[in-house]
């Protein structure tokens, strides 16, 4: 059984593509004329993005963190659906001490996250028009 709800998965996935959209930080001394907007889109250690999800994330009671991960493993296909209960123990067994580093070292997060919900039968767009509504 999921122990996550989609409305906190749906968060995750919005605030990681907003981090996927972000490119590698470069220092160019501000020559740009719109210096301002490359900051937003630069990816750096400090940004609020970064740190908003990762403070999410450490909120998140283990057995929530073990199901993002697990949701992970089906979006990207190392389980089925129907293997959900196993997924969730096996992120227990392997990643419960540091759960968060691992999720953020997924690539494809936001993709599998999606993906997995869509193949479990939950509706991911009315998830995160939910999370936009109230933001």
């Amino acid at each position: 059984m999921l122990e996550v709800t989609t409305d906190k998965v749906a968060h995750v996935i919005l605030r990681a593509r907003e981090l996927d959209v972000k490119t590698a930080a470069w220092d160019d001394d501000a020559d740009s004329d719109d210096a301002t907007s490359d900051a937003i889109l630069e990816d750096r250690p400090d940004d609020a993005t970064r740190q908003e999800l990762r403070e999410f994330l450490d909120s998140l009671n283990e057995d929530e963190q073990a199901s993002l991960i697990a949701l992970a493993w089906i979006g990207r296909g190392t389980y089925a659906p129907g293997e959900l209960d196993e997924a969730i123990a096996t992120a227990k067994a392997e990643h419960g001490n540091n759960p968060v580093n691992y999720l953020f070292g997924l690539p494809l997060l936001p993709d599998y996250l999606e993906d997995a919900l869509d193949q479990l039968g939950f509706s991911v767009e009315e998830a995160e028009e939910g999370i936009v509504r109230r933001t």
